[in-house]
């Protein structure tokens, strides 16, 4: 079967100012995400995709328009099914005062309980982003083989429950896992189980410095969090 290359969109104006961006619009990439994308398509030179999906949400766009730009005549598709979860009344809103929020410790410790005010629920976040792996595996296998590979752009909740159900942990597990903005993790699927070959590389180690000796954007969240989980995905190192 295919082997997927999940991207995260790279660093956001929503990330860099702590904000849970959800399906905001006009959410783009800031100074940094837009370098992170240039360097797409040098860190994927040596892998022949043959698609590329993406989120329909403008930073992910922007994140794969480098790499379409580099390989004219990859087929690009949009699957809303790969989009940011739908946090309803908590869109738009710093992820610091969303800390205080009493759903905030079922977000963090019982997921698959939680369910956004006016949006969905993590389970139905999951179980769409997964339908919809599934139904590009069998699509991709169909048309260029099962040795194809191709690329999709989607955000951090979404990989991270991917990551989870290719892993066979429960979604209450998925808090663990972090990916960065603009990171590669693979999943190689088999008629018999998934693999993961990365998760969350970047090429740069420079995020697992301790906070205190790397300069963070102002306002950004980290992935440390004081032990929680950052909503949405955490913006990464400087």
């Amino acid at each position: 079967m295919a082997t997927l290359i999940l991207v995260r969109h790279g660093r956001s104006t929503a990330n860099t100012a702590g904000l849970l961006a959800g399906w905001t619009p006009g959410v783009a990439l800031d100074g940094t995400g837009a370098a992170q994308a240039a360097a797409l398509p040098g860190r994927l030179a040596a892998l022949p995709l043959a698609a590329a999906v993406t989120s329909p949400l403008q930073r992910c766009r922007e994140t794969l328009a480098p790499l379409l730009a580099a390989r004219p005549g990859l087929p690009l598709h949009a699957d809303e099914r790969i989009g940011e979860c739908h946090y309803g009344d908590w869109s738009g809103r710093k992820l610091s005062e969303l800390a205080d929020e009493p759903l905030m410790k079922t977000v963090q410790q019982h997921p698959s309980a939680a369910a956004f005010p006016g949006g969905e629920s993590m389970r139905a976040m999951q179980h769409r982003a997964v339908e919809a792996v599934r139904d590009w595996n069998a699509r991709i296998d169909e048309e260029h083989g099962s040795d194809a590979l191709y690329a999709m752009c989607s955000h951090g909740d979404i990989i991270k429950s991917l990551v989870a159900d290719a892993l066979g942990m429960h979604l209450d597990l998925f808090q663990r896992i972090s990916v960065e903005p603009c990171s590669v993790t693979v999943i190689r699927y088999t008629p018999l189980r998934p693999f993961l070959l990365r998760l969350g590389d970047t090429g740069d180690l420079s995020g697992l410095a301790p906070r205190g000796t790397r300069a963070d954007a102002e306002g950004a969240e980290t992935a440390e969090n004081g032990g929680n989980a950052v909503v949405g995905g955490a913006a990464g190192a400087a």
